[in-house]
């Protein structure tokens, strides 16, 4: 688990593109696709070196991360706790976290705010409790999405990347530094008032003018969508054969054709989306479909 592996790279025909490819990062694996199996990687190595075996997490109702962490928990015979943001519930993502052996503890949205605080208060005396924040925000998960970068074997013009945290953003910038590249990475925030991933972003890495971010294609917010953002998901995976998903990857690929219908990025630049899985978030909007 967690060997080296470089996921494809799959050049997709979207008019008026004439050089796009993307990362299928989506294909690592069902439950742990993604930059969730990159952040994940190095966050196992950290506890495993700490000689923890129990991770303890947190995430909404519909938490890709929460699924890929239980996936892991019981694939590495660990021990696994999420607190859940909200009132309980019972969906298609809680049930797979079940059925990996994950424990639920369902806060009220005030509680979660303060995450150490429900982490020590909960597993102070538990001295193989490991804390993974909201997404596997830490600096760990941005090496593993470093190596993002390092997998590439030619040069894009431009990069891009939905984002919810940043982290996947910080370790894709220090990837572009440390290989020397003069690629532009263009950072689409999935949240209404997404200037606030620039501050996430430094962190863990320094802010250059090779950073741009589109702050412009929330869609309302996060995991918030509308009738058009549904009508281009259904167009763009009929006329590619890519699945993508309402709250990240579709808000990115949305940007890049509009990037280039406005004519801020050209069509014939070199451009590389990352597709950062997430797939099963899908779920959570059922009704939308």
């Amino acid at each position: 688990m967690f060997e080296h592996l470089n996921s494809p790279i799959q050049k997709i025909e979207l008019p008026p593109f004439e050089r796009l490819f993307v990362k299928r990062d989506d294909l690592i694996d069902p439950y742990i696709s993604g930059n969730k199996w990159r952040k994940l990687k190095y966050i196992l190595k950290e506890a495993q070196n700490q000689n923890r075996t129990h991770l303890v997490t947190f995430g909404g109702a519909y938490s890709n991360h929460l699924v890929a962490t239980a996936a892991l928990a019981s694939r590495k015979n660990l021990k696994a706790t999420a607190f859940v943001r909200g009132e309980e519930v019972t969906n298609q993502m809680l049930l797979l976290c079940k059925l990996y052996g994950m424990d639920l503890i369902f806060v009220d949205r005030e509680a979660y705010k303060n995450k150490i605080h429900l982490f020590d208060t909960h597993f102070e005396t538990d001295k193989n409790a490991y804390f993974i924040d909201e997404g596997g925000a830490c600096l760990e998960a941005t090496l593993g999405c470093e190596e993002i970068i390092d997998e590439l074997d030619t040069t894009y013009d431009h990069i891009f990347c939905a984002a919810g945290t940043g982290t996947t953003a910080s370790g894709l910038l220090n990837g572009i530094y440390k290989n020397n590249l003069k690629t532009k990475l263009h950072i689409i925030p999935v949240l209404k008032g997404g200037d606030f991933i620039a501050e996430e972003i430094k962190k863990y890495s320094s802010i250059s003018n090779q950073l741009i971010l589109h702050t412009d294609y929330h869609f309302g917010g996060y995991a918030k969508t509308t009738p058009e953002l549904i009508t281009f998901i259904k167009d763009f995976t009929a006329k590619t054969g890519m699945l993508i998903d309402p709250v990240y990857t579709a808000k990115m690929f949305f940007a890049i054709k509009d990037l280039a219908e406005k004519q801020i990025i050209n069509n014939n630049d070199k451009i590389l989306a990352i597709h950062t899985g997430g797939l099963l978030g899908m779920f959570g909007m059922m009704d939308k479909f």
